[in-house]
């Protein structure tokens, strides 16, 4: 459940996850204190701008880190990725996390999976305090179309109406995206999401569904 009250941090991998993936539970719940962090592209002289001007239009704020984001994807030291992550919150509990699914939202990428599995294990293990584990959860038929929900999903959020135009003005007006563009086509008008309050079930869902 989510609270109705208190402090959230949104942990991705890029500028434009957040919104894609959470942007109307965000919007949809302002009495949250949100926190935003994507851990690569701080230095992006394009994307890093863009992403601080949404963090406003959230009513949130947050950090950035550059992690490694090359075309090669070559996999990143779980311990950089845990050291980045705690490096970037400014407290030590929140009461919820949300985070990539272990599987990604789409086929496939690996910053999304190793930022699933880092996250998760940060929380397991008490690096990252927090009543609440929640991930995304959407998938695409192994590419056969865009990126929808997960009818598994734990929390499934059709966005109202207002909510849906705003966080597609987000993507379109604020990160540029062009309307033809990947990421204005699938932008999701219901949001999903896996929830956890267990770490020992997390840690063993994560073993059952990381596919690094």
């Amino acid at each position: 459940m989510l609270p109705s009250e208190g402090s959230a941090v949104v942990i991705v991998a890029h500028p434009d996850d957040e919104t894609l993936w959470a942007g109307g539970l965000i919007l949809a719940n302002p009495q949250l204190e949100w926190y935003i962090v994507s851990l690569c592209r701080k230095e992006d002289p394009d994307r890093a701008p863009k992403f601080f001007k949404v963090l406003h239009e959230l009513d949130a704020t947050g950090a950035m880190a550059n992690l490694d984001d090359g075309p090669n994807q070559d996999p990143l030291p779980s311990n950089d990725l845990k050291n980045t992550i705690q490096d970037l919150l400014p407290e030590e509990h929140f009461d919820l996390i949300l985070t990539h699914h272990p599987k990604g939202e789409y086929t496939r990428h690996r910053r999304h999976e190793e930022t699933a599995q880092a996250v998760i294990n940060c929380w397991a293990y008490g690096s990252i305090q927090a009543s609440n584990l929640w991930t995304f959860a959407y998938e695409d038929g192994n590419k056969k179309y865009f990126p929808t929900a997960m009818d598994s999903a734990d929390v499934l959020f059709p966005l109202p109406e207002d909510i849906k135009n705003k966080k597609y003005q987000l993507i379109t007006e604020v990160y540029g995206f062009d309307k033809n563009s990947w990421e204005a086509k699938i932008t999701p008008p219901v949001e999903a999401f896996c929830t956890f309050t267990d770490k020992q079930k997390a840690l063993n869902w994560l073993q059952k569904n990381s596919i690094l």
